[in-house]
């Protein structure tokens, strides 16, 4: 296992996400007239499974709130079900919005998505009503979102500090749960 500096082992996911954030802007700012999500939209807010370099993101994002907020999120988050809300979700808002996992930055905007080999594109259905057909540079292609997120996963848990293996997926309540992001 290699030895990098802390500070520098979430460096491929904020590039990973800074570009995602830059797509998802330039989309939600040409089809602003059609986008119905909203501040305080959370009907698709699920508690989600993350790799371990968004889940690593996520515990780092946490330990920089104050102590009260940290700990009352993580009280939240301890033996939370697995099928509810996002544990994150507090008065319709997400209390981590900034550090949200890749899948939430993009949910409500038009995924490419691959089904048994058939391509389709997918998104909110109280998103681009009325519209009838979009440009390609509006649509996500999440295989290919999905394979640079595995492979900034994979250098992460390459690079990572830890006393055991990292499982292969954590879920959001996991990762609120670790004290130390093991950067």
């Amino acid at each position: 296992m290699l030895d990098s500096p802390p500070e520098s082992r979430l460096d491929n996911y904020r590039r990973l996400i800074s570009r995602v954030d830059d797509l998802c802007r330039g989309i939600e700012t040409e089809f602003s007239s059609v986008i119905a999500c909203t501040d305080g939209c959370d009907g698709c807010c699920r508690h989600l499974s993350l790799f371990p370099v968004e889940a690593a993101a996520l515990a780092t994002a946490l330990q920089e709130l104050p102590l009260r907020e940290r700990e009352r999120i993580r009280e939240r988050a301890r033996d939370y079900p697995p099928d509810h809300p996002c544990p994150l979700l507090e008065g319709h808002r997400c209390t981590l919005y900034g550090a949200r996992p890749l899948i939430c930055r993009t949910h409500g905007l038009p995924l490419l998505i691959n089904t048994n080999g058939v391509h389709q594109v997918d998104y909110c259905p109280l998103n681009f009503q009325g519209i009838s057909s979009l440009p390609g540079g509006a649509v996500i292609n999440l295989d290919q979102l999905n394979e640079i997120l595995v492979t900034v996963n994979l250098q992460f848990v390459a690079t990572a500090n830890s006393a055991s293996p990292w499982p292969e997926r954590l879920t959001i309540a996991q990762a609120l749960a670790t004290e130390n992001p093991a950067l």
